[in-house]
C-alpha cells in the first residue's frame, strides 16, 4: 500500500469511527418508549437536543398495562385528534354500584373520556416522537447507568449486543418500578396496586357510560367496566396488597359473582393484561443528569389510577428542562430541580387531594360507603356533579360537594371527609 492509498484509508477509518461516536452520542437518552417516554422525547428534540428513545420490547404498544379510557384532557395534552383511528369509543358518565343500595348515575352531559387502543395510541405518539427526528432503538434493554454532573453513561444490550452510550440527560420513563430511578438514588414508589383488566364479551346497557363497583367485592379501589361497543368491554379491578387478595382472584369474583356482570357476561376473554398503579409521587424526581417521570415517579392520579395526563405534562416539562441543560451544557441536580419545581406546581396540590381522598374512602366500610352514595343520589348533587365532575381535577367537585347542608343524614361523613381531605 502506497502512502496515498494509506492516506485514503485512514480517513476512511477516521471517517467511520467519528460516525459512529456521532451515533452513539446524544443529547438526551429516554429510558421506555412508552407514551411518556415518546412525549419527552418529542419535547426534548422539539427545542434543539439531540435524542435517542431506548424500548426494552421489540414492539412499540405491547404489553398493555393500562384500562385505556383517556380524560378528553388527556387526549388533547397528547395532540391526539378524537377522529383518530386510536379512539374506539366515547364515554360521558359513570354507573357507580355500592355494594348494596341503588346505583349511582353520574352523566356528564358531554363526553368526558374516550376509550382507546393502547397499542394504536402508543404508536402514534412514537411516531410523533420519530418526525422530531428522535432515534429509536428497540429491543434495547439498559442494564445500568454510570452518572456525573455533564455526562452519563448507558450500558445497553441491544439485540442481543452490549454497547455503552454517552449522554447528558437521562430521562426515565421506564414504569412503576424504574430502574433508572433506584440507580439515581431515587428509590421506587412505595405504594403500588396491582392490576388486572380482561377484555371480554359483554352486553352494555349504554355505552356512553363505564361502570364503576366499590366497597369491599373490591378492596382498597375499585372495579370497573369500559364499553368498547356495544358487545365488548374491558373489565377491570385493582386492589390493595394488604388485604392479601390476588389480583386475579378479585377479577373472577366479580365476573362470576357480581349478579350485575355475570347477567350481561358472555364467558371467556379475548385478551387479558396485567399492571401496577402507583400511588404518590417520588419525594424527588431529580438527580445529576438524571429525570424521573410518569409512572417510574409516581404522577398518577390516586382517584382513578390514571397516568396518562398526568404524565403527558410532566413528560413536556421534563424534554423542555433535559434540552436547556444539554445545550447550557449544565446537567447538575440544582439545574434540572427546576423540572421538579415546575411539575409540582401544575399537579402536586391536585396529586396530594387526590391521595387523601383515596385514603378516605378506601378507609369506609361497606355500610358507610353505601350511604355515601345513597346521600350523592338526589337531583341537587347530581347536577353539581355534572356540573363540576372533573376526572383530573377531582377537587373541584370535592370542594363543591363538602358543604354539610347538601347531606343532613350524611353530616358525620362529611365532616370526616372534610377533616381527611382538607
Amino acid at each position: 500500500m502506497n502512502l496515498t492509498e494509506h492516506s485514503k484509508a485512514s480517513e476512511r477509518f477516521w471517517k467511520l469511527y467519528w460516525n459512529l461516536v456521532k451515533m452513539t452520542e446524544y443529547d438526551i437518552i429516554v429510558v421506555g418508549g412508552g407514551p411518556i417516554g415518546s412525549i419527552a422525547a418529542k419535547y426534548a428534540a422539539i427545542n434543539g437536543a439531540k435524542t435517542l428513545m431506548l424500548e426494552d420490547h421489540a414492539f412499540i404498544g405491547t404489553p398493555v398495562g393500562c384500562t385505556g379510557l383517556l380524560s378528553t384532557r388527556a387526549i388533547k395534552e397528547c395532540k391526539i385528534n378524537p377522529s383518530d383511528n386510536s379512539i374506539l369509543n366515547s364515554v360521558r358518565g359513570a354507573f357507580v354500584h355500592p355494594m348494596n343500595g341503588d346505583c349511582l348515575p353520574i352523566d356528564g352531559q358531554k363526553t368526558k373520556a374516550y376509550v382507546v387502543s393502547r397499542k394504536i395510541f402508543d404508536r402514534k405518539l412514537t411516531a410523533m416522537a420519530l418526525e422530531e427526528d428522535v432515534d429509536l432503538w428497540l429491543n434495547s434493554r439498559v442494564t445500568g447507568i454510570e452518572r456525573s454532573q455533564n455526562e452519563q453513561k448507558v450500558s445497553v444490550v441491544k439485540n442481543g449486543e452490549k454497547q455503552v452510550l454517552k449522554t447528558k440527560v437521562i430521562i426515565g420513563a421506564d414504569g412503576v418500578r424504574s430502574q433508572v430511578a433506584k440507580w439515581s438514588g431515587l428509590g421506587n414508589v412505595s405504594e403500588v396496586l396491582p392490576g388486572i383488566q380482561a377484555e371480554v364479551p359483554y352486553h352494555s346497557d349504554d355505552t356512553d357510560f363505564v361502570e364503576l363497583f366499590v366497597g369491599s367485592q373490591v378492596p382498597g379501589f375499585f372495579g370497573w367496566t369500559v364499553p368498547v361497543n356495544e358487545s365488548i368491554s374491558r373489565i377491570g379491578i385493582a386492589v390493595d396488597p394488604k388485604y392479601g387478595m390476588s389480583a386475579h382472584h378479585v377479577l373472577e369474583n366479580l365476573l362470576t359473582k357480581n349478579q350485575h356482570i355475570a347477567s350481561k357476561y358472555g364467558g371467556g376473554k379475548l385478551d387479558l393484561v396485567m399492571g401496577g398503579i402507583p400511588l404518590g409521587p417520588l419525594e424527588k424526581t431529580y438527580a445529576d443528569g438524571v429525570m424521573i417521570v410518569g409512572d417510574a415517579a409516581g404522577q398518577v392520579k390516586p382517584t382513578s389510577g390514571g397516568g396518562i395526563y398526568t404524565g403527558a405534562v410532566c413528560a413536556k416539562i421534563a424534554g423542555e428542562i433535559a434540552a436547556k441543560a444539554a445545550e447550557q451544557e449544565n446537567c447538575s441536580a440544582s439545574f434540572l430541580s427546576e423540572y421538579d419545581r415546575q411539575w409540582r406546581a401544575k399537579l402536586g396540590k391536585e396529586l396530594a387531594m387526590g391521595m387523601r381522598i383515596h385514603k378516605f374512602v378506601a378507609g369506609l366500610k361497606d355500610k358507610e360507603l353505601d350511604d355515601l352514595i345513597a346521600s350523592m343520589n338526589n337531583p341537587a348533587i347530581l347536577d353539581t356533579i355534572t356540573r363540576y365532575g372533573d376526572m383530573d381535577h377531582p377537587s373541584i367537585l370535592i370542594k363543591k360537594m363538602l358543604h354539610p347542608s347538601r347531606s343532613v343524614h350524611m353530616l358525620k361523613i362529611f365532616r370526616a371527609f372534610t377533616k381527611a381531605v382538607l
